[in-house]
């Protein structure tokens, strides 16, 4: 009977620590080489697009936007590919103007982008804040 209960206890513990290093992780701001990486996951939980979230990393270097990627969202492919061209127009500028852009949504994937503007938006913010 203890030989049950300590194989139990022992599946539970392993079960508990797979289930803890499958989860995502939750800090925002990371480093990765040499730029600053802000991941929108849980930033902007409540910006959607036409289906759902629309997170994205942005890359920061030198006080300066040098890339974002969209990441894994529901959004359907043919106009999300459309939306993904506002990204670009962040691209290359100071964090405190990409940060307060005006950019239009794209025709035809209206939600989508603008979700996107609003993810990179929020993202930027933090990164104002907390640097």
């Amino acid at each position: 009977m203890r030989k049950k209960t300590i194989m139990k206890s022992m599946a539970i513990a392993a079960a508990v620590v797979l289930l803890a290093s499958a989860m995502p992780a939750t800090e925002p701001v990371v480093k990765e080489d040499g730029a600053t990486v802000i991941n929108t996951t849980t930033l902007a939980k409540d910006v959607k697009g036409f289906r759902g979230e629309t997170p994205v990393k942005i890359y920061v270097k030198k006080g300066k936007v040098v890339k974002i990627v969209a990441l894994k969202n529901h959004e359907t492919p043919q106009y999300f590919g459309k939306a993904k061209a506002v990204l670009a127009k962040f691209e290359g500028k100071n964090v405190g103007k990409a940060a307060k852009m005006k950019v239009d949504g794209v025709t035809g994937a209206t939600y989508s982008s603008k979700a996107l503007v609003k993810n990179v938006q929020a993202g930027l913010k933090y990164y104002n804040a907390h640097r």
